[in-house]
């Protein structure tokens, strides 16, 4: 029997958490307007949004991060005050944050049991009763996973695992994942929706906020939109197409492939040849790797991530010395240059994790804007910063990329993932470039964001600059690239015209597959 054909009273006692008008004012900003959401028993309910539209501060409200300035919320039919998140997994609600909360340095099971932990008589921590419960756990949920592995040397897909565990390992039924396949590959994303399957038929509830809408039509049970801190519709997944949902979240026609012409590549911009890279336990993750980009032309790089796509932009942007080979820009080494003498060459970097490389959290909007040209004028003169330049210049960018914040003064640590992606794009290609190298550009972004970055990252290719596109999403691959060069175990295996290729093929490339 479809929702649809439950009666209302049938509905209500399936009900395991409902909120009711909840309004969320920040300083200039109404992130949630009188917002209404249902979940019920064993469902996944995706929950769509462009950046901004509220559903990151709804679910903080819901997981008690935030108290909502009116409104109610129930959980599992009764009215509860949240006053911090330990009430909310009190309660049984646990939340996976897009940022993963893990201690790299300790094993899966201590992190899992961290605040709850397995003691023995005299307070001692019982590391086997934890380790054995944790791999229970894993076992019961088909969340297969080492409680005696060490976090930050697992995959990301792995460290989502654990994350779920440790929702799991404090009893929740209602579970919250916020953008949970921002950071993984395609094969980790179908795991993922495996393991949700696999929770809700044990009776677990499942919130998903994504933007990536062949997820939403793959996996949910049903589809709740906001837009502007609003809920504005509700629907079925058998109902809806990736067109209506984008129109949805926007509030208009959204074009989900950007036109482009053929590109007219001209003078090679950046040459590789044989670059050798080490990563920081001196294994080699670089093998060799050759390639060349023109100037007027996009190469894409594909691959499953962990395959040295991270290690090949740490080198080529200067956070990463190569330990042999060469690259070239315009003619010039530059094997061993720090990121500034690259950046005044005129490469812009927009980095695969925003919050670690590309911004300072603490500065704000308009300090962000400038990192990488505040000590050239117009942004300093005799000395000394110019406010009236830097503020000038940083509103055109929010103005012009659309970055949603209240101020440009706000600290930048306060905006949503996809602003701060934003931010980081305005300030790169916001300027006159020769080579843009742009690692998971769209990472976190909404269909609306994204159609405004490929847009630009296309502009770019057009007006002459070099692009390398670093993308571990084969449509963000397949659309914007003209030729793609698909890496494995630290190679480029094979190299092919992307108006050849097919997402078939490709993904055969990933997996080491070359006849």
């Amino acid at each position: 029997m479809s929702p649809s054909n439950i009666s209302p009273t049938s509905q209500a006692s399936k009900l395991v958490l409902e909120t009711q008008g909840i309004t969320k004012r920040f300083p200039g900003v109404l992130a949630n307007d009188r917002v209404d959401l249902t979940l019920r028993r064993g469902e996944i309910l995706a929950l769509l949004g462009e950046n901004g539209a509220g559903k990151s501060t709804l679910m903080n409200v819901v997981y008690g991060l935030y108290q909502a300035d009116s409104g109610e919320v129930f959980v599992k039919g009764s009215p509860v005050r949240l006053q911090n998140p330990r009430d909310a997994i009190s309660l049984g609600v646990g939340m996976v944050h897009q940022h993963f909360q893990l201690v790299p340095v300790m094993t899966v099971a201590e992190n899992v049991i961290l605040g709850a932990e397995v003691t023995r008589t005299g307070g001692l921590i019982n590391h086997r009763a934890a380790a054995k419960q944790v791999a229970d756990l894993s076992r019961r949920y088909g969340l297969e996973v080492d409680p005696t592995a060490t976090v930050e040397d697992l995959p990301v897909g792995i460290q989502q695992r654990v994350e779920i565990i440790k929702a799991l390992y404090r009893h929740a039924d209602v579970l919250i994942l916020d953008e949970p396949t921002a950071v993984l590959t395609p094969h980790e994303s179908q795991e993922l929706f495996q393991i949700m399957r696999g929770l809700t038929s044990q009776g677990v509830s499942i919130i998903f906020i994504t933007h990536k809408l062949k997820e939403v039509l793959a996996v949910a049970d049903r589809i709740m939109v906001m837009r502007a801190g609003r809920m504005v519709g509700e629907t079925m997944p058998d109902e809806s197409t990736e067109k209506s949902l984008a129109s949805m979240m926007v509030g208009r026609d959204v074009l989900l492939q950007v036109e482009k012409m053929p590109a007219n590549p001209e003078k090679t911009v950046l040459s590789v040849d044989g670059l050798v890279c080490l990563d920081d336990r001196k294994h080699r993750v670089l093998n060799g790797v050759s390639f060349e980009v023109r100037s007027g032309e996009i190469l894409g790089i594909a691959g499953v991530q962990g395959n040295g796509q991270t290690e090949l932009v740490e080198v080529l942007t200067g956070l990463r010395f190569a330990a042999g080979g060469t690259f070239q820009f315009d003619g010039k080494s530059f094997r061993k240059s720090n990121p500034r003498r690259i950046n005044e060459a005129g490469a812009g970097h927009i980095p695969e994790n925003r919050q670690r490389y590309g911004m300072v959290l603490s500065y704000t909007v308009a300090e962000n804007m400038i990192l990488n040209r505040y000590y050239d004028a117009p942004f300093t003169r005799t000395m000394m910063l110019d406010q009236t330049a830097i503020e000038t210049y940083a509103s055109a960018l929010v103005e012009e990329f659309d970055v949603r914040t209240p101020s440009i003064h706000t600290p930048s640590g306060s905006l949503s993932g996809g602003n701060q992606q934003k931010l980081v794009v305005a300030r790169e290609v916001g300027r006159k470039l020769r080579l843009l190298v742009a690692a998971q550009p769209t990472r976190g972004l909404d269909v609306g964001s994204i159609e405004f970055i490929h847009r630009r990252i296309v502009d770019e290719r057009d007006a002459g600059v070099a692009v390398l596109l670093v993308s571990s999403e084969l449509d963000e691959i397949l659309f914007l690239a003209d030729r793609i060069a698909v890496m494995y175990k630290g190679k480029i295996i094979a190299t092919v015209a992307a108006d050849q290729a097919t997402r078939d093929e490709l993904g055969l490339l990933m997996a080491g597959i070359t006849t």
